[in-house]
């Protein structure tokens, strides 16, 4: 698919720098570079929990087998 973007001068001057420094097409440094920022987003969409879920008075570790959380669950 193609796509037009407009970029300043002084910024499509950098990028076409490092894509000759890299040995890369220009095409392929601002491909590298989207496909980066959709990745991160998309880490950044998921579920981010915090620790402790729930508060303990008594916090430490706490070795749990699959059958304890089974147990722990139902």
């Amino acid at each position: 698919m193609r796509t037009t973007i407009d970029l300043p001068d002084p910024l499509f001057r950098e990028l076409k720098a490092l894509a000759a420094k890299r040995g890369l097409s220009l095409k392929t440094v601002i491909q590298a570079a989207v496909e980066d920022e959709v990745r991160k987003v998309g880490k950044r969409s998921g579920r981010n929990v915090q620790f402790p879920i729930l508060p303990s008075r008594k916090p430490g570790i706490l070795n749990l087998s699959n059958a304890d959380l089974d147990d722990l669950l139902a």
